[in-house]
């Protein structure tokens, strides 16, 4: 019998020769990821890490990204107590506030390489299957057992595939792809279970498997992933030419407990509406709802593409009086390049409000936040009540294209109708 990509990994990981769904693994990962709280997570082992010292300088993969700027005291604090960290344990990759949302420079910086393992504490690790990566979250008492000892366990799960089948038409993006299969499957449908992705696979750009794999998580799914084919090849000439890729893939044989076609082609640009990320409707069916505020940005969709296509809607135009648009860039680099090119200008004529590479309003850690009856369209990827300010606010999840559309028009808005 063939096997799935998740036991092809696990078994190399764990130095077996196979594994099967259910059985418990010891693996030792090629990275650990943590942001702002690696403060908590250093604490908890602060003791243990003083008698023994980090296991490796080169595992942590640190960002500073929730809260930045720090908003609070306790917040300062908490960066303050991770920069100290890392100069006393001199942690390699460590990237300071306004270097960009963690999963954005994992993957920009070249650390999600194909075949890799790699962890962290945040739920959006998975984002890196876009890559051909097992990567998925774990908690902060795991994480800490990780900085000291380099090794941690790991259930194998079962395999959901799913048959992608033609190719998008614009305005549809990869957020339609991802929320159209959350939809489907609902919000635990895949919990603990391996998602893959197969067929019209080159159909999609990265940036588009990237938001497909961030959301992985939304339906429960351990993991997300895709294969490697031309596409990967190419970003990881850009950002890691210097790295040995080990690409893994299912074997056509391979047992699955549950298989599902989709048809890109027939997809429409879809919303998320309160307050599940689950409850998904064709944009067209709740179009005409007022909305206060749009935010364009996140480890989901704050890539330049994603800009691009906000500004290619907004170019010229203003946005609907008394409406308010948050910018914020995933990461330094994708700010540079939107500058360059003239992308950022085109937003902020338009009347979008900028803000520096992080996570910000996506938690309602601070920025953005909503009042009492205030709605907001986001291309984040959560819309749980009291997510971004007020448990009497109500948050829709939507492509780029979808939130500027809507910020144009100062209701819900399907693209279509303005592209």
């Amino acid at each position: 019998m063939g096997k799935t990509f998740a036991e092809k990994i696990l078994a190399g990981k764990s130095g077996l020769d196979e594994v099967v769904p259910g059985q418990i693994v010891t693996v030792k990962p090629d990275h650990l990821l943590t942001h702002d709280n690696t403060s908590a997570i250093v604490a908890k082992v602060a003791k243990e890490l003083d008698e023994y010292g980090l296991i490796s300088s080169d595992l942590p993969i640190i960002a500073l990204d929730h809260v930045v700027p720090a908003a609070t005291e306790k917040a300062a604090e908490g960066h303050k107590a991770v920069r100290a960290f890392v100069e006393k344990y001199g942690v390699k990759n460590f990237f300071d506030v306004g270097s960009g949302v963690c999963h954005q420079l994992v993957v920009e910086k070249g650390f999600a390489v194909p075949g890799s393992l790699i962890l962290g504490s945040d739920s959006h690790t998975c984002t890196y299957g876009a890559l051909n990566v097992f990567a998925t979250g774990i908690d902060r008492t795991e994480a800490a057992v990780l900085l000291l000892t380099g090794e941690t366990w790991l259930k194998v799960p079962e395999t959901i595939k799913i048959n992608l089948e033609g190719s998008l038409q614009n305005p549809v993006m990869g957020k339609d792809v991802a929320l159209t299969v959350i939809g489907h499957f609902g919000a635990g449908g895949a919990t603990y279970k391996a998602v893959e992705y197969h067929g019209s696979i080159g159909a999609l750009s990265m940036d588009d498997r990237l938001s497909i794999a961030n959301m992985g998580i939304e339906m429960g799914a351990k993991i997300a992933v895709f294969p490697v084919d031309m596409v990967t090849e190419s970003y990881m000439d850009e950002h890691s030419p210097e790295s040995k890729p080990e690409p893994v893939w299912a074997d056509e044989d391979a047992a699955y407990c549950m298989e599902k076609d989709f048809d890109l082609s027939s997809m429409e640009p879809v919303v998320a509406k309160p307050h599940g990320v689950d409850n998904v409707s064709p944009v067209s069916e709740v179009a005409g709802l007022k909305i206060h505020q749009a935010f364009l940005g996140t480890c989901t969709n704050g890539r330049l593409s994603d800009l691009r296509a906000a500004a290619e809607i907004l170019r010229g135009k203003r946005i609907a009086k008394g409406f308010r648009m948050l910018v914020i860039p995933a990461s330094r680099s994708i700010l540079h390049e939107a500058m360059d090119d003239g992308t950022l200008e085109t937003l902020i004529e338009a009347g979008a409000m900028l803000a520096p590479p992080g996570c910000g309003p996506c938690l309602g850690a601070h920025m953005g936040l909503l009042a009492a009856g205030e709605r907001c369209i986001s291309t984040a990827n959560r819309n749980f009540k009291g997510r971004m300010g007020s448990r009497e606010s109500e948050i829709y999840l939507a492509n780029p294209m979808t939130v500027a559309a809507t910020a144009l028009t100062g209701v819900l808005t399907d693209p279509r109708d303005v592209f």
